[in-house]
């Protein structure tokens, strides 16, 4: 009878053992909690970054991204109306004025990253002879950015009037909600013409770039970077700003057609 409870007490004592081993290893680790960013990007800058963000994230694990992309008009009226945004890269300077004269952006964080060029874009079996072409009869639809809420479109509207284009063709305008849908259109053959990014046109399937427009012709075409004041999380949305700005972020800026 002894050794029979001194076996039962043993077979107890095992088993929970046992089951406390089973209990640590079924014990979440905890760990550091990941931040998450939102950044709000210029519809042009889509590729680039959804890259970047690749690379971010695996050297820095605590972190999430998450991207809104849209014209830079819509995300300076979303960020105006209080949407939660820690980081904005606009693709014109006068969005990002807007935010800094409201006090809505972090000011010593703001900087100039990017440049680009505006183009004139065709399909390719398209016979338009530079942006004189655009007079042509053949030429009934031109596609651009809604100059008010688009700085493509504004850029596209600027370049237009300078070479004494604007009255011509401003009744075959057709203007889109962002500079993507201006290469789309042009794409599918629903315009004959339109003006984009040369990042955008160098992503474009069966397009052509027919001409670049004078530099002089309209304002540098600038890519303003900030962080909203509003932000939560101030140190990471700093490291993120940082790395945008770095040489290995410049790299794959590059590929996409943007210059430095």
């Amino acid at each position: 009878m002894i050794r029979r409870s001194v076996f039962l007490v043993l077979l107890t004592m095992v088993a929970f053992s046992l089951g406390g081993c089973g209990g640590v290893k079924e014990r979440p680790v905890s760990g550091v909690e990941t931040v998450s960013l939102t950044v709000s990007a210029a519809a042009s800058l889509k590729e680039a970054a959804e890259e970047l963000r690749a690379i971010y994230i695996k050297q820095h694990s605590g972190v999430s991204i998450a991207y809104n992309f849209a014209a830079s008009g819509t995300l300076q009226r979303q960020i105006e109306e209080g949407a939660p945004v820690d980081l904005f890269i606009s693709a014109g300077k006068s969005q990002m004025d807007s935010l800094a004269e409201k006090g809505l952006i972090v000011s010593e964080s703001r900087k100039d990253l990017l440049k680009n060029d505006l183009v004139l874009i065709a399909k390719e079996d398209a016979d338009i002879q530079g942006f004189e072409g655009l007079r042509g009869s053949q030429v009934k639809k031109i596609s651009i950015g809604t100059p008010e809420s688009v700085p493509a479109g504004k850029y596209a509207r600027e370049a237009l009037t300078s070479m004494g284009l604007w009255d011509d063709v401003q009744p075959r305008l057709v203007l889109s909600k962002d500079v993507r849908q201006v290469l789309t259109y042009v794409e599918t053959g629903n315009v004959d013409a339109g003006l984009v990014y040369r990042s955008d046109a160098m992503l474009g399937r069966e397009i052509k770039v027919v001409a670049s427009a004078p530099a002089q012709s309209h304002p540098p075409i600038v890519y303003p970077l900030a962080i909203i004041k509003n932000t939560g999380h101030l140190e990471e949305a700093e490291a993120f700003a940082a790395f945008l700005s770095s040489d290995e972020a410049a790299r794959v800026f590059d590929k996409y057609g943007f210059r430095l």
